[in-house]
Order: structure tokens, then C-alpha cells, then sequence
């Protein structure tokens, strides 16, 4: 039974992460955020306008950076505390603290770039050869060159550029702290609604009357703040139009994609490859979830249900632990010293309570350690939420120890790749120790249902929505909730043809995800699984070779770029290949679930 969530302070302090460990005290916190304030106008007086020598720009970087490590731990310290109680004033505080002093903060160095920009390349390349740990950096600066405006203009722009965040806040208040769900009601009786119970119980729960109810009950509020958020999205959507406009970039999908490495094609082929030939797949996957429980017909309320709801087990926090650890144990033993540490350490919030983040996600601070955000709904699905977070804080606790903090962070393209690689370790490892044909058809179904539905279903279809808006937007349009939901309804159908009930308020899962507010990003989520898949066959074939060169891909961070990452691996990018292969072997899981139930009901 769904229960209403509790307080923050009535939820065990050994099922929450440990922000201690970044700040000792609020006055540590305080005391770090004065002295950056007193910092940034020193550094400013030490280095603006004598940035002329190849020994300028190292020094000046290197102070740069230092200021920055500090500066990007406040900034987590004051995110990371919001988002497990958005209700809690003296987090909104600090967080519009921070906001402010960022503000200041890129205000006031902006003069690095700008400066750096316009020095002759001659000089730049001396720098490199004097100090090559900023090449990564320095590289990435000239390739903007051309897209970079006036010094002064520049300086404008950071000044406001928590503003340029405020519509993503905005988006966060309305849905954590404005939308409040009743309880809804069946054969008599009440039960509790919101956003965490909805997506991690009533999406998946096996009564059919009682999710399709909490389905409608959770809809119906949703369409209450429609236009609200429409036009949040509208703000966000014209400030990255505006943007790339005044940049230069001929489209918004050359600005955002700028950052990502990725020619246009990788993001087009990704979403219509997808869209077309994964589709039959996934017809047949609801097909299959429509026989086995019997329904009178699979409406969009249905296909979160599991395939055999009754076989999954529950699983303790402590129990995951050795799940997690069998899984990765081919990561090699400094791996599995990070997730030991996780766990001893508290690095993950694993408690449900009102006002928290709904998803999951990993926050890998540099100088730190990772932070992750799970809700533990001691289902075993958890298994492979956990290990997708632990496979981000892998990822980052290898790169920060071996890249510095301009050069640690990958593309976008590529970021999902080691998260979504966990999770098909996991699954190689428990099919691998049974041959147990009920088992063995959920481990199958829950890498269907969970890791390919999530990010080649769930997220695809957000990025073949996101380009409707996006092209729209180009033609210097804006857009409603009308426009909106009638986008969403269009990829829905199409994807899910006559296989799927488009049901009233599935247009409208638009509103529940806030990736819209991060540029292109649901699209990485099957760009990294497809190389995630194909390196995870790697290591099942080759074993330890193919493990260490993954390791030094996640070593290197982001002083490469996706294709050549994935070259690493050994997985061409360039190429439909792996993407087809990736396909491919979605479509056998489906099939292989296909005998396993026709083997399961004859026996």
C-alpha cells in the first residue's frame, strides 16, 4: 500500500547522504563563500588586462581553476541541499544566495576568455607547450571563437546568467511545492497520490482499476498548471533561440549541440533510426504485456506495469549492496571500492519525503566525492536505478582523479554511456547465475522494461518531441500547452500505433520531465546505451582487455571527444552499425520473453 511521504526531518538519518562531508558546518559553507566573494575581485585586479604571455595565461588559469574547484563545491553544497526538501526555507535561501554570488562571480571573470580570445594563436600554443594540462581548454576556448561576442558584452550576459536559470526553478517550484495531489479514490476508498508515488507504485502497480485511476487522478491535476508550466518552457525555449542568435549559430541545434561534439547527424540518426525500427519491437513487447495480464485493451497507463509482477521480489537497502558488487565486480577492485564507500559513507539519499526530487540522479562534485538521488521503493528494480547512478559517480571518480577540472567532464553525448553500461552488467551477471526459466524472464523483462524502455523508449520519444519544439521555435515561433500536448500525443502515436491506447493526459508527460531545461539531453540517453550495449558484449567476449580499456575511457573525461571516446571502447559512432546491432538486440530480448512465457505456461 502507497503511503503519504514524510517530513524530511521525520525520515532516518542513515538512509540520507551525508553533506557533511562537504561542509562540516553552515559557518565552514559561509566562511567559503566570503572568501570567494573577496577572491574574484583580487584575481580580477591580479589578471585583467595583463593576460599578454604564455606564462600569464598559465598562471592565470591556474588560479582560475583553483578559485573555480572551491566555487563549484558551494554551488553543489547549496543544489544538492534544495533538492531533497524544496519546502525548506533555509535551503530556498541559500540557494538564491548562491544564485546571486554566481551571477557576480561569471560577471567579474569573464574578462579570462575574452582576454584569451584575443590574443594572437601563436601565443596560446606557447602556453600549451609551456603547461599542456590546459591544452584541453584552451582548444575547446578558440573553437568558440566565432560564436563569442564584445568583451563587455560577454561580461553582461554572465552577470545575468542565474536569470537565464530561473524558468528551469521556476518549472521545479510549480512541480515539487505548487502541485499538491489529492487522494484518489476506488470501490470506496481513499488512497494517496503525488509525484514519487505516482512514478515509482501507481505507474507499476498490477491492480489495473487502481493504476489506470491513479493514471487519470494524476493527469487531471497535472492539466491544472498546463499553461503555467507551457509557458515556463516558452521563457526557456526564446532565452536559447535569442541566445544563438545573437552567437551567431545558424540554428538553435547548432548552439546546443556546440558543446556536445556531435555533428547534427549523430543527434537526427539517433532519434529516427529509433523511432522506425525500434517501434515494431516495442509493439510487440506491449502485445505481450496486453496477453499476459489479461487486459481489455493496453492503454498508455499500462506499459510502466511489470511483466510479472508477482516474481519481482523486494529488496532491502543493505541487500542491494551485494547485488551491486557481484554485478561490478569485473570493474576490478578500486571500483568496488567506490561503491563500498558509497554505501559506508552515505553518498546516496536513498529516503522518500515530501518535497524531494522525483528520479534519480548523480552529482559528482570536483574535490569531493559523488552525490546520489534515489527514492527506495525496496522493489528490485531498484537494483538497476542504483547501479545506473553508481556507473555516473564511477565515471567521475575515475576522471577527477586523473583530469583536472577543465577537463573532467565529458560530452553530453557520451555521459549516459557508463550509467547504462552498469545496468547491463547487472543484468549479464544475474542471467549468467540462473537457469530458471521465471527468473530468467524477469531479469529479461526488466532490462526491457527498465533500461532500454527508460532510455530508448521513454527519453527517445522525449527527444522526438523536443525537435518538433525546437524546429518550431527556429522559425521564430513560440509555443502553448495546446501546441505542446498536441506534439507529445503526435510521437506517442506514431511510436506505439494501434499496439497503444493513447489514453487523455498522456500528452501531457511533457510537464513531468525536467530535461527540456538542460538543452539536448534526452537523446544521450540511447546514444550512450547503444555504445554502453556494444562495449558490455565486449566484455562479456573478451573479458579483462575489454574492461581496461573501458576503464581508461572513463579515466579520460572529457579531453576527448564522443566518437573518439567511443573508439576507445571500440564502438564506431560514425557509423548506423552499432545503433542497428543495438536495435537488434532489443528486438531478440523480446523474443526470447516471448518463449520464455510460452515455456512458463506449458509446464
Amino acid at each position: 500500500m502507497v503511503q503519504s511521504l514524510p517530513k524530511r526531518s521525520d525520515v532516518k538519518v542513515e538512509e540520507t547522504w551525508n553533506l557533511k562531508d562537504l561542509y562540516a558546518t553552515e559557518e565552514d559553507y559561509n566562511n567559503t563563500l566570503e572568501e570567494i566573494e573577496k577572491s574574484i575581485p583580487m584575481f580580477a585586479e591580479k589578471f585583467k588586462g595583463k593576460i599578454d604571455s604564455a606564462k600569464a595565461i598559465v598562471d592565470a588559469l591556474s588560479e582560475y581553476k583553483t578559485l573555480f574547484e572551491k566555487f563549484n563545491l558551494l554551488g553543489s553544497y547549496a543544489r544538492l541541499a534544495i533538492t531533497v526538501d524544496q519546502t525548506n526555507t533555509e535551503s530556498q535561501m541559500r540557494a538564491g544566495k548562491f544564485g546571486s554570488l554566481a551571477g557576480k562571480v561569471a560577471s567579474q571573470t569573464s574578462f579570462v576568455d575574452s582576454e584569451l580570445l584575443e590574443l594572437p594563436k601563436e601565443l596560446i600554443e606557447e602556453a600549451i607547450k609551456l603547461n599542456s594540462e590546459y591544452e584541453n581548454y584552451l582548444v575547446k576556448l578558440l573553437e568558440k571563437k566565432k560564436y563569442t561576442l564584445h568583451p563587455e558584452v560577454e561580461k553582461v550576459l554572465a552577470a545575468y546568467s542565474p536569470t537565464f536559470d530561473a524558468p528551469y526553478n521556476l518549472y521545479e517550484t510549480t512541480k515539487l511545492l505548487d502541485i499538491a495531489f489529492p487522494n484518489f479514490e476506488v470501490n470506496g476508498k481513499q488512497y494517496p497520490l503525488s509525484y514519487v508515488s505516482f512514478e515509482n507504485d501507481w505507474e507499476a502497480e498490477t491492480d489495473t482499476v487502481l493504476r489506470r485511476t491513479a493514471f487519470e487522478a494524476f493527469s487531471s491535476k497535472l492539466k491544472e498548471y498546463q499553461h503555467t508550466t507551457a509557458k515556463t518552457y516558452d521563457i526557456h525555449l526564446q532565452q536559447e533561440k535569442t541566445t544563438a542568435d545573437l552567437r551567431g549559430y545558424d540554428s538553435v541545434f547548432e548552439y546546443l549541440l556546440f558543446d556536445q561534439d556531435v555533428d547534427i547527424s549523430l543527434y537526427n540518426r539517433q532519434i529516427d533510426l529509433i523511432t522506425k525500427e525500434l517501434a515494431p519491437h516495442m509493439r510487440k513487447y506491449a502485445n505481450l504485456l496486453q496477453k499476459i495480464h489479461g487486459l481489455d485493451k493496453m492503454t498508455f497507463a499500462d506499459l510502466k506495469i511489470a511483466l510479472d509482477p508477482n516474481y519481482e521480489p523486494t529488496i532491502t537497502i543493505e541487500e542491494s549492496k551485494k547485488y551491486i558488487k557481484d554485478s561490478l565486480s569485473v570493474m576490478g577492485d578500486e571500483y568496488l571500492e567506490m561503491v563500498d564507500r558509497s554505501y559506508k559513507e552515505r553518498w546516496v539519499d536513498f529516503a522518500q519525503n515530501e518535497g524531494k526530487s522525483t528520479g534519480a540522479f548523480c552529482s559528482s562534485p570536483y574535490g569531493s566525492h559523488p552525490y546520489i538521488l534515489i527514492s527506495w521503493s525496496s522493489r528490485m528494480n531498484e537494483v538497476f536505478v542504483l547501479a545506473h547512478e553508481l556507473g555516473h559517480a564511477g565515471h567521475f571518480y575515475f576522471a577527477h582523479q586523473e583530469q583536472n577540472l577543465f577537463n573532467s567532464r565529458p560530452s553530453l553525448y557520451f555521459i549516459e554511456a557508463p550509467s547504462t553500461m552498469n545496468e547491463m552488467l547487472v543484468a549479464n551477471h544475474l542471467l549468467k547465475n540462473s537457469d530458471d526459466p521465471k527468473f530468467k524472464r524477469w531479469v529479461i523483462s526488466s532490462i526491457v522494461a527498465r533500461t532500454y524502455y527508460h532510455n530508448f523508449v521513454t527519453h527517445l520519444l522525449e527527444a522526438a518531441y523536443q525537435r518538433k519544439v525546437y524546429e518550431r521555435v527556429d522559425q521564430g515561433q513560440n509555443v502553448n500547452a495546446e501546441i505542446l500536448n498536441a506534439y507529445k500525443r503526435e510521437v506517442l502515436e506514431d511510436f506505439w500505433g494501434d499496439a497503444v491506447e493513447i489514453t487523455d493526459g498522456a500528452e501531457l508527460t511533457w510537464m513531468r520531465q525536467p530535461h527540456y531545461y538542460m538543452g539536448l539531453y534526452p537523446y544521450t540517453y540511447s546514444a550512450g546505451l547503444t555504445i554502453s550495449t556494444q562495449v558490455a558484449k565486449r566484455i562479456l567476449n573478451e573479458g579483462q582487455t575489454a574492461v581496461d580499456e573501458w576503464v581508461e575511457v572513463l579515466k579520460a573525461g572529457g579531453t576527448k571527444t564522443p566518437v573518439e571516446l567511443a573508439k576507445m571502447a571500440g564502438v564506431d559512432i560514425t557509423t548506423d552499425e552499432p545503433l542497428k546491432e543495438t536495435i537488434s538486440y532489443i528486438g531478440s530480448l523480446i523474443d526470447e520473453l516471448e518463449i520464455l512465457t510460452e515455456t512458463i505456461e506449458n509446464k
